[in-house]
């Protein structure tokens, strides 16, 4: 049976329904003497009658007719397929699994799911809060379809990555949070060099390695007091008197507004870059295209604000 074939089954299927080979062809939109040939193939290959020919006239025998109706199963399936595969890639249905990092997830998504919902409302987006590098994992895995990940200047995209595509989606500037009674907090901008001396509460591994990187460069190793990945938990422990912070521009928007605290600009200035990635067949997917573009606009709106 391995020479049995999808086409050789429609062929079964409509000569059964249109009662003879010319009509079958014509369903089929073949030559008659090509379906003839192909027909008398099958039966060679599968070595058994399959129509029983009388004159002008043929009928399936009982294989024939078994293959008919195999035959119409299998056009079921491939019209269902058509139709599927016409809804996703008219964005009528779908779904985009998203991992993003937390001050993403409380910032660019929610605006670029309320967008897309608006758009395609048919359309589904999964979110998973997972934080660089792991995202990418998830992603070469296929355990996700689009990433929202950063880079920093001294935290470059990892290499080995030539399979991934990377849309730039911001550049957000780099903000140290002082408590409201500090002697530099009606600064507009500050250097890090001026803050040897504080103890400091650092953010994620990543958001805590740049810290690192930038105090190095400056001079000294800051002295770390706390360390939570969460942001609002930062700017509290700040609002309290125990320490400064660095802290990335959709951090600082996404931790809960409270009093007790000043921000300024750093200096030297480091920016984060912001980025989606996704596989180069999974960008042509318009699903997924449609989200990296919801995503752009929701950055783009961010930077004018």
């Amino acid at each position: 049976m391995a020479d049995l074939d999808v086409t050789g089954l429609r062929l079964m299927q409509a000569i059964r329904d249109h009662g003879s080979i010319t009509a079958a062809a014509r369903a089929l939109g073949v030559s008659q003497p090509a379906a003839s040939q192909q027909a008398a193939r099958l039966e060679r290959r599968l070595g058994t009658a399959l129509l029983d020919r009388q004159g002008r006239t043929v009928r399936l025998t009982e294989a024939g007719a078994a293959l008919a109706r195999h035959g119409e199963t299998i056009s079921g399936v491939l019209r269902a397929a058509e139709a599927e595969v016409a809804s996703l890639a008219g964005m009528r249905s779908g779904v985009v699994r998203l991992v993003a990092f937390p001050s993403a997830s409380a910032t660019l998504v929610p605006a670029a799911l309320a967008a897309l919902r608006r758009e395609h409302p048919e359309l589904r987006v999964t979110l998973e809060e997972v934080e660089p590098p792991e995202s990418l994992r998830l992603l070469r895995a296929g355990r996700a379809d689009l990433a929202l990940t950063f880079t920093f200047p001294d935290q470059p995209m990892p290499d080995g990555d030539a399979g991934l595509v990377t849309t730039d989606l911001l550049a957000e500037p780099t903000v140290v949070v002082l408590p409201e009674g500090h002697a530099l907090a009606g600064e507009h901008e500050v250097d890090i060099a001026d803050l040897a001396h504080e103890q400091w509460i650092a953010g994620c591994p990543r958001c805590r390695s740049h810290l690192m990187h930038q105090t190095e460069s400056s001079g000294y190793t800051p002295q770390i007091a706390y360390a939570t990945d969460d942001y609002a938990a930062v700017v509290g422990l700040v609002a309290a008197g125990l320490g400064v912070a660095m802290l990335p521009r959709l951090a600082r928007h996404a931790a809960v507004s409270r009093p007790g605290v000043a921000v300024a600009q750093v200096r030297p200035a480091a920016p984060r870059t912001v980025q989606a990635v996704t596989t180069r067949d999974l960008l042509r997917v318009p699903a997924v295209a449609a989200t990296v573009r919801a995503l752009r606009a929701a950055a783009d709106a961010v930077e004018e604000s």
